[in-house]
């Protein structure tokens, strides 16, 4: 016996790169409100180590943070030039993250200082001693990224948060079509499996239509048998469920491709990598949004090779340039569609990395870590949350080797962007079963 998503995913591979759950024809001509919103996750896989993403280069921070570092410290060419938050703290960038010091310092992207997985708010004394609930697994890849994915600290989940989300702006009929709200372009993401809604997933670039078929009489003729053969009932309950999402799925990918045929090219330039490519994508479809009868949609987007237990200075080396210019673009692109305060961007990540260095000059797994929010309506130029203190076996420490305890919880990260996304408090619960463990729900890093 197959599970929904191994059964969905079945019913995907019949149309190419496009894995849909049936929701029905797409209207043709469908008007979005002006207050559409979408978010963008862009999940850095592997887990970053965020230690050198984003530096406070007050004379204390930094000499703990160089003294503690060691081989990985950076310094002079290594970092942007010292930026300043809205309340005049120093703070630096790894150099290959030019275009993010850049968009910090012109507010329009912030920083959420040591987030990570919590039940509930956790010190050193607690967690050593095994007085509070933990999340299970902790410094493990697949349990970190199931966790941010789905916002459940304890046990697995077969929803994710995002996905919670899509389930509400469905049952809200907040868009007026069944498109489903979640869209990935990485490939299949927990994050948006909801209960009623399932994500939709596009390769960048790859044809939406149903390989093996042309426009002449004999090809249209076998398209025709086959869409027969697809809605012939066949008396078998898992055979037609699976017919009926084959079926569905070439419909909606035929309108979709001509709602993305509407749209017209953009004149920001894109990084021809792979996370530029997925955010011009993304870009592609919310210029077409209206055409889809979307007012609230969600995009899972990624880069992966974050796993940097050695040589961790030149992985950072090659993947930064790839992150920070594709952001950029991204951002640029929504400005240029009118949309920027319509648009968030955030970063997740598996966890954060040790602080101090392995013997072969990389990091190790850890917890808590530092995010980017980049956006219109981002209250920019500002450090959220709180930055660990630089010292091993310190008060923020888990252990011994800078492994951080979270101080704002991906409850809280989510909630913020949920909020502004247009889920009321109400029902923030249901998406966020940890968040009323929090006394601030709401980080403000959105306006």
């Amino acid at each position: 016996m197959l599970s929904r998503r191994g059964f969905v995913r079945i019913g995907a591979a019949s149309v190419g790169s496009l894995a849909l759950r049936p929701f029905g024809l797409l209207p043709a001509l469908a008007q979005s409100g002006s207050d559409y919103r979408a978010l963008v996750c862009v999940f850095l896989f592997g887990g970053n180590d965020s230690n050198n993403s984003v530096i406070p280069m007050d004379d204390t921070s930094y000499q703990a943070y160089t003294s503690i570092r060691g081989s990985l410290a950076l310094s002079g060419s290594s970092l942007t030039p010292t930026v300043y938050s809205v309340s005049n703290a120093p703070y630096a960038f790894h150099a290959k993250l030019a275009e993010v010091a850049s968009l910090f310092t012109s507010k329009e992207l912030a920083v959420v200082a040591n987030v990570g997985s919590l039940v509930q708010p956790l010190t050193r004394a607690q967690y050593q001693n095994q007085q509070a609930s933990i999340p299970l697994n902790l410094f493990s890849h697949a349990d970190q990224q199931s966790q941010w994915q789905t916002s459940i600290a304890q046990g697995n989940s077969p929803t994710g948060w995002a996905g919670r989300a899509a389930d509400y702006i469905a049952s809200q009929n907040i868009n007026s079509s069944k498109f489903p709200p979640f869209f990935s372009v990485a490939g299949n993401a927990l994050e948006g499996v909801g209960v009623q809604t399932q994500p939709v997933a596009l390769s960048p670039g790859g044809s939406l239509k149903l390989g093996g078929f042309s426009s002449s009489a004999a090809s249209q003729a076998r398209l025709s048998a086959l869409e027969n053969l697809l809605t012939t009932d066949t008396g078998v309950s898992l055979v037609q469920a699976a017919n009926n999402t084959v079926s569905n799925s070439i419909s909606d990918a035929t309108a979709l491709s001509a709602a993305l045929a509407k749209s017209t090219a953009l004149k920001t330039q894109f990084p021809t990598t792979s996370i530029g490519e997925q955010l011009q994508q993304v870009a592609q479809i919310i210029q077409v949004q209206s055409y889809l009868g979307m007012r609230r949609q969600i995009f899972f987007c990624s880069l992966g090779g974050f796993d940097t237990h050695a040589t961790e200075l030149e992985t950072h080396n090659n993947l930064y340039p790839q992150l920070s210019p594709a952001l950029s673009s991204f951002y640029d692109a929504t400005q240029e569609l009118g949309v920027a305060q319509n648009v968030t961007t955030f970063t997740e990540s598996d966890f954060s990395r040790t602080f101090q260095p392995t013997t072969e000059d990389g990091s190790d797994h850890a917890w808590g870590s530092h995010h980017l929010v980049l956006g219109g309506a981002v209250q920019g130029g500002q450090i959220y949350g709180k930055f660990p203190t630089f010292e091993l076996a310190g008060p923020d420490d888990a252990d011994v080797r800078g492994r951080w305890i979270p101080t704002t919880s991906i409850d809280q990260y989510g909630a913020t962007l949920c909020s502004w996304f247009g889920i009321p408090s109400s029902a923030l619960a249901t998406i966020f079963p940890n968040l009323a463990n929090f006394s601030t729900q709401n980080i403000g890093f959105l306006g």
